[in-house]
């Protein structure tokens, strides 16, 4: 007799990976100015966050692909088990090389998380459920961006850096233990090779086109890198392509593609993404650079947003059950455009009360947005590709955010050096823009330059939310279109 999965245990066993998962980011970012100190090394610190992104998005397709071949459970535990190797000799580092080595096999172990708990998700929890499940485990995130900055302070501070990484290990240990006795599944049996080939072609391209825009993103780069890289991501995916159609068991399925509202879900997902990329990384900026704040206060910003996301989660089940995709992603994308609208028009002296409003309704939007194309793009293929199309779906939004942080960069880059040139007669200098931004050195400024340089950095944060609502109204005008042809596709899925 085959045992019964435990689906409170196993649940509770993905939040704690989920949580894990979330805290890593923000926590080491926490102990990054004391690591630099110990390693040195501060030229190159940007990769201990860029290489975890980047294995992280490598190894997702194909956690994907592997989940549906030989079953969730061994995936899970082998992604876990090499992200607690990575953690550990993370931890255990002695110079800034060995750490970035050691975050590229933790980003290896993380990429199995995020596509494989929303497969398991979906196996477990009959459709109606699986938004307000995933809202759930979504809210590890929101707990995440309040618990981590205070425990990698508290951890900095009473023990050292290295135990940043060596909490990881109990965690990963427990949720291992959870999901070994307590999720069952049937013997997955698969006769066909595995698409290497297709997985190489994939791999080599991501990284062309992820190194590309990294190499954008820097003050100083050689053009003929820049073209290479892209050289490389656009040959390597034309031979990718080729692979895909002639592969018995491709690790992504090309007719996928031809369903309208697979792809228009997936492509939403990806630019709300963008956008929410934006939202964490430049509102924290705004509130201290413009506002003063201390950094610790300047992230409670962002904070609402993550809570707010289990309601948005919660939503988007309720209106999957009653309405359909189209309608739904109309919906959240509404919301997202019109706070997008008014975080472009806001002024310069805009109070933080209002930030946590706006912080408020975008989670709402974020959350029903994220969960709704996740669901929908599980709902639109059959049961032995899920983990494909979740994989899929968590691609897209990491590769998304990777390339529009870099050009997010860019246009502050460009916007701040504009704005300098433009003043450079009254004695400002982009050199002054990093005391500007951090409230504890302002104060060295000369006091009549600082409204100058500030104005300046207005600029460049109007121009990234400028940018970042254009993408969102893409999706939404994109989305109309699909509406339009709703009834077609039903009949064609």
């Amino acid at each position: 007799m085959n045992k019964k999965t435990n689906v409170t245990v196993v649940t509770i066993a993905i939040f704690v990976a989920t949580f894990m998962s979330a805290v890593e980011g923000t926590i080491v970012s926490t102990a990054m100015p004391t690591i630099v100190g110990d390693l040195k090394g501060v030229s190159i610190m940007n990769w201990v966050f860029s290489i975890f992104l980047l294995t992280n998005a490598l190894a997702t397709p194909i956690y994907g692909k592997l989940a549906d071949r030989i079953g969730r459970k061994p995936v899970f535990l082998f992604g876990l088990i090499v992200f607690v190797i990575g953690s550990t000799m993370s931890g255990l580092s002695n110079s800034m090389g060995e750490l970035i080595f050691w975050r590229a096999i933790q980003g290896v172990g993380a990429g199995t998380i995020m596509p494989v708990s929303f497969t398991i998700i979906a196996d477990i929890y009959p459709f109606e459920k699986r938004a307000k499940v995933m809202g759930f485990n979504g809210s590890a995130w929101g707990i995440a961006s309040v618990v981590a900055p205070l425990l990698g302070g508290f951890i900095v501070d009473q023990l050292s850096w290295h135990w940043v990484f060596f909490i990881n290990i109990p965690v990963g240990l427990i949720a291992m233990v959870m999901i070994w006795g307590f999720l069952h599944e049937e013997k997955h049996v698969t006769k066909s090779k595995l698409d290497v080939l297709g997985i190489v072609w994939l791999s080599v391209s991501l990284i062309g086109l992820m190194y590309g825009f990294q190499l954008l993103s820097m003050t100083t780069h050689a053009l003929w890198q820049v073209v290479l890289s892209f050289a490389i991501f656009i040959v390597s995916m034309l031979l990718f392509i080729r692979q895909e159609k002639r592969a018995d068991d491709p690790i992504i399925f090309l007719q996928l593609f031809e369903n309208r509202t697979f792809v228009i879900q997936n492509f939403a997902a990806a630019m709300v993404a963008a956008y929410l990329i934006a939202f964490n990384v430049y509102l924290p900026m705004w509130t201290q650079g413009l506002l003063g704040l201390r950094a610790s206060m300047a992230g409670f910003a962002v904070t609402p947003s993550s809570i707010m996301w289990i309601i948005g989660s919660f939503i988007a089940g309720r209106l999957l059950a009653k309405s359909n995709p189209q309608r739904l992603l109309f919906f959240s994308l509404s919301v997202v455009t019109v706070m997008a609208i008014a975080m472009a028009l806001i002024p310069q002296q805009t109070p933080f009360w209002v930030f946590l409003a706006f912080s408020t309704v975008f989670g709402i939007g974020f959350g029903t947005t994220i969960t709704g194309t996740t669901v929908t793009s599980q709902s639109l293929v059959s049961h032995d590709i899920i983990g494909v199309a979740t994989s899929f779906n968590t691609l897209v939004r990491s590769l998304s955010q990777t390339i529009m942080i870099a050009i997010f960069g860019i246009i502050m880059n460009y916007s701040m050096a504009t704005g300098i040139q433009k003043h450079a007669g009254e004695g400002v200098k982009l050199s002054m823009m990093n005391k500007m931004i951090n409230p504890q050195t302002v104060t060295q400024l000369p006091q009549h330059l600082i409204p100058t340089l500030r104005q300046i950095y207005y600029g460049g944060l109007h121009n990234v939310f400028l940018i970042g609502l254009a993408l969102v109204v893409l999706a939404l005008i994109v989305n109309v279109f699909d509406q339009q042809d709703s009834k077609s596709d039903k009949k064609g899925a």
